[in-house]
């Protein structure tokens, strides 16, 4: 993996799963996805983040087709979702991949290098740019949103692998039936109405 010239505001972030998480997003087809999100309050902050998963280790030089500007901005971050630490708070031994092992699967436990020797493995690609055009704060809420971002990814993608187990082999319906109760069940812990969701 190559670095390049880093933007104050933009990076690209290359999270490495182990491939039976493949089979749920090509399930799901999310092969492909962008999200752009502002904040009614806040109308100078934007956040857009664009992914595509390939069937390879990383591999891709420019998977998203950026622009010749955006490839010479962009700072490649490599997304380690085994060898590196999490904060304190958010770390359980059960979603540790340096111990977890799937009893469906048999994949895990992985250890230093599972990069380069581990198959069949997909890697996450995605373009994540934060704005915030207010003079004076700029460079420190872009900054604090890249990291916050990052640290979403790495803790998100943990888990994808970790509770492989729960969607392991689900049909379409299953995952559907799944997703939705998951949904149901983080709206009433974050005290969300249902009926406001949107489908």
């Amino acid at each position: 993996m190559s670095r390049t010239k880093k933007s104050r505001n933009e990076g690209v972030a290359q999270v490495f799963l182990v491939s039976s998480f493949q089979r749920r997003m090509q399930l799901l087809r999310f092969l492909f996805s962008v999200e752009h999100s502002f904040c009614s309050f806040l109308p100078k902050f934007s956040v857009y983040i664009e992914t595509r998963y390939e069937n390879n280790a990383g591999t891709s030089e420019n998977v998203i087709n950026l622009d010749n500007e955006d490839l010479e901005q962009r700072e490649v971050d490599i997304v380690d979702i085994v060898m590196e630490e999490i904060a304190e708070h958010h770390y359980k031994p059960e979603e540790d991949l340096k111990i977890f092992k799937s009893e469906k699967t048999g994949r895990g436990p992985l250890t230093s290098g599972w990069m380069e020797c581990t198959t069949p493995i997909m890697c996450s690609y995605k373009v994540v740019k934060v704005k915030f055009e207010v003079w004076g704060l700029q460079t420190k809420v872009e900054q604090f949103g890249q990291k916050a971002i990052r640290d979403i990814l790495l803790l998100g993608h943990r888990q994808a692998f970790a509770w492989i187990d729960e969607w392991y082999g689900m049909s379409i319906d299953d995952l559907r039936e799944y997703e939705a109760r998951m949904q149901a069940e983080t709206n009433k812990k974050l005290g969300v109405n249902e009926a406001a969701t949107p489908q």
